[in-house]
């Protein structure tokens, strides 16, 4: 890792009542075994992570955590999106039995948003629930998949379609892991910070304007306030719906159209932050078309995601009818009611909703935002 001068954590924290934990923002805390202080009693530690993470990361965690743990153990799972499956969750299961772990192992989830799933949902299951720990390595999972306790795999027809609700009992942003992203990686992580803006906070939106040269340089102080500031919207979210009954959907806002792309390519083909990046333009598009924001602002959003260096213009999914498979697709998307599919739409900027459309209105917009 990147040697880096320690500076003070920032926190932010999730209230959840006797499930609340913190999320902690900081430079040099990977490798810090005071990061892991204060967490539950146990023996073993079972980290999780892949083969791209955990030559970078792995030893160094295991040389913190070995200051908590009698045992420390690693599983080195398959990376990408395609193998966020049952086949490769079995491993995580595979390792847990063949060492004995008992009730009080705590799992370690070190890599981006695929892995951090697939342990939380390991860690809900294992001996019906054991404590795991987020431990993210690319930006999209510091801003977005390790907060909030939504944990699951993939089926062949549909994204995170079987999973658990199991929070964490910490958060652990390190900043200097970013610094080892590839750029195709950061524009994907930046996808989700630029979500936050037209759902929750327009001057956010703005900041991120006003800063994204930062960002892509990887400005550590503006790093910070991007997490942070996106951290503390899914937090106030989180903490007033746990389990998505309402207000919680907002934060799906450019998934419907996003989800239907990751999976109607093929998994990894896109990175989800590519799916979600375009998806918010034919999110805000679908907004427009519905009457609820201006021309002015659609565009605004699709230049921002250009310039974060991220799709905004569609595949085609189908040679004869491409919005038709579209529509096929997000039917079977988690906010879908009785086969009607749910849009996250801009009401006014800053504020978001969940509400049905037409077909004939979503095709126009799939068929105007597609090659």
């Amino acid at each position: 890792m990147r040697a880096h001068t320690p500076q003070a954590a920032q926190q932010v924290h999730i209230d959840l009542g006797v499930r609340s934990y913190p999320i902690v923002i900081g430079a040099g805390l990977l490798g810090d075994p005071a990061s892991y202080g204060g967490l539950p009693s146990a023996s073993t530690a079972l980290i999780v992570s892949n083969t791209r993470v955990a030559p970078l990361y792995g030893p160094t965690l295991r040389r913190a955590l070995e200051a908590h743990y009698q045992r420390v153990m690693l599983v080195v799972l398959p990376d990408g999106e395609v193998h966020k499956d049952w086949a490769t969750l079995q491993l995580i299961f595979d390792a847990l039995l063949a060492k004995a772990c008992d009730r009080k192992t705590v799992l370690y989830a070190l890599g981006g948003g695929v892995i951090g799933d697939m342990t939380g949902f390991a860690a809900a299951c294992y001996m019906r629930g054991v404590p795991f720990v987020q431990i993210p390595t690319t930006l999209l999972a510091q801003v977005d998949s390790s907060v909030g306790g939504k944990t699951a795999i993939n089926h062949p027809l549909g994204k995170n379609m079987v999973g658990a609700f199991y929070q964490p009992q910490r958060v652990i942003c390190d900043l200097d892991v970013l610094q080892s992203l590839a750029p195709r990686e950061l524009s994907a992580g930046l996808a989700e910070v630029i979500k936050y803006g037209p759902i929750a906070d327009m001057a956010f939106f703005e900041w991120i304007e006003d800063n994204l040269d930062a960002l892509l340089a990887r400005a550590p102080d503006a790093l910070a306030h991007a997490i942070r500031r996106s951290c503390e919207i899914k937090a106030a979210v989180v903490s007033q719906d746990e389990r998505e009954t309402g207000l919680r959907a907002i934060l799906n806002f450019g998934h419907t159209f996003g989800h239907a792309i990751e999976s109607g390519l093929g998994y990894g083909q896109w990175l989800h932050g590519e799916g979600v990046g375009c998806g918010m333009v034919m999110a805000a598009r679908l907004s427009h078309r519905l009457g609820l924001v201006d021309g002015a602002f659609v565009e605004r959003l699709r230049a921002l995601v250009a310039r974060a260096g991220l799709p905004v213009t569609g595949p085609r999914l189908s040679p004869t009818d491409s919005a038709g498979r579209y529509l096929e697709l997000m039917r079977v998307d988690k906010k879908a009611e009785a086969g009607e599919i749910k849009f996250v739409v801009i009401d006014t900027p800053g504020s978001a909703v969940v509400r049905g459309a037409p077909d004939a209105l979503v095709r126009e917009v799939i068929d105007a935002s597609c090659d």
